[in-house]
């Protein structure tokens, strides 16, 4: 089902909805644009939340930019292992909910 290559028919995707996806984009490179957060922190966190959501595609390309920006094998670690604290943290407390 994931496949990168499939990643070549957002051109379609953008035909069919050309200014809808021209909004994305801009949204999307303004919201990573560095600014009072940098563009690796920036990278950092989308990758986490591409842990959470758990998502192939965004884990892939937002690595590759944390990379590209300097982060380091250390800094995408602890990147996970925040995103697992979260995610752990949330079941426990969402188990409240059983009680």
């Amino acid at each position: 089902m994931y496949d990168m290559t499939k990643l070549g028919k957002l051109k379609d995707l953008e035909a069919a909805a050309p200014e809808a996806f021209k909004a994305f984009w801009a949204f999307d490179k303004a919201a990573l644009a560095p600014g009072a957060i940098s563009g690796k922190n920036k990278e950092l966190m989308a990758l986490a939340v591409a842990f959470t959501t758990q998502c192939p595609y965004c884990i892939n390309i937002h690595a590759g930019r944390a990379r590209e920006a300097g982060a380091t094998d250390q800094e995408i670690a602890e990147t996970v292992a925040v995103t697992a604290a979260l995610r752990a943290g949330a079941a426990v407390t969402h188990g409240t909910h059983a009680l």
